[in-house]
Formats: structure tokens, sequence, C-alpha cells
């Protein structure tokens, strides 16, 4: 099975709070930079697919700071009806300590008719490529 690429990411000072570490929102930042790069590479499969994004959780288990680069591991552990589950995990690259784990549900959706959509034969086939079932499961 394929993983995800994992993504780098560097922590610009504007991300972090007055407690001088990454603020928890930019978090979220980091793990929609991964979903945008793998949905660009599926996208650019000819897949014509919209998505939303219906859940997000994150537990955080150690600090970051300003000018370190982390890396966000990715991949997907669970392909529903209309969805399917995401998990990531974001690592201080150097020293590969865990520092954030997250899962997001995301959501097959048409934007014109406002409702969500099964997910297409051609995508189940391109998302089952890309499952773990190493991947955290529980956040």
């Amino acid at each position: 099975m394929k993983s995800i690429a994992d993504t780098d990411v560097y922590v610009r000072f504007c991300e972090t709070d007055s407690g001088g570490h990454v603020n928890n929102a930019s978090y979220f930042f980091y793990f929609e930079e991964a979903r945008t790069r793998f949905f660009k590479s599926i996208l650019e499969q000819g897949n014509g697919i919209n998505f939303i994004l219906a859940r997000a959780e994150c537990d955080y288990v150690a600090q970051a700071f300003a000018a370190q680069t982390l890396t966000v591991k990715s991949s997907i552990v669970h392909i529903g009806t209309k969805s399917f589950t995401m998990v990531h995990e974001i690592y201080e690259k150097s020293s590969q300590k865990l520092i954030a784990k997250a899962r997001a549900i995301i959501v097959c959706y048409d934007f014109r008719q406002q409702k969500s959509v099964p997910i297409s034969d051609k995508l189940r086939a391109e998302l089952v490529q890309y499952i773990s079932v190493d991947s955290v499961q529980e956040v």
C-alpha cells in the first residue's frame, strides 16, 4: 500500500503565542496543509471531487516552537459510504518527537445541491491505496 507523502512545515514566529510555543490553532493549519497536498495529488489524476471537512480533533502531546521544522505524517484509516477519515501525526523533524496527533473526517460534497454524496468508485479505488491499519486509531 502507498503511504501519503510526509509534509514538512517550518514554524513561523507568527504561529506562536505569548507562551512562546506554537498556538493550538496553528496545528489545524498544518493538518490542512497535509490534506490539501494529498487532495491536490488525487485531483491531478483526473478526479473531479469536492470535499468538506466535517470534523477535526487534535491531541496536543508536546510543545513546538518557532523556527522548528515539523513533519506531518498522514494516512487514511477509514473509508465509509460518503466520507473517509484521515489521521495526522506531527513530529519535530530532527528529533522525531511526537508533538500532536489528529483525526479529520472528510465528506464528499456536491456544492451545487448542498448535500453530501457517495464516494465514487474511482475515488474509493484511489483512497484504498493509502489506507493504513498501523496508524493511530485513537485521538
